[in-house]
């Protein structure tokens, strides 16, 4: 079954690669969707895919790239929509 999550991560996590990370991630589960950073400091981004790969991809957020410290992770299950072709950042 295929699901859509839209999820904030919070912490030290701008400036540490995780949004290249994110990407690189998700398009080895397979995932489509984006990730950017927002001006409060947190990265967003919202995927899109198969429940286990959305699932395990959620779950690395909660690391996310070595450097980065990830203090809270917040995740909404929204209707899956398959808008998407591909993974990016967006600006």
């Amino acid at each position: 079954m295929d699901i859509r999550a839209h999820v904030f991560i919070s912490g030290r996590v701008q400036g540490v690669f995780y949004r290249a990370s994110t990407k690189n991630m998700a398009e080895q589960l397979g995932l489509k969707g984006w990730v950017r950073n927002t001006s409060d400091g947190r990265v967003e981004t919202v995927f899109e895919g198969e429940e286990t790969a959305v699932k395990d991809m959620i779950f690395w957020c909660h690391n996310g790239p070595r450097s980065a410290e990830v203090s809270d992770v917040t995740v909404d299950y929204t209707k899956f929509l398959g808008e998407f072709e591909e993974f990016c950042i967006t600006y």
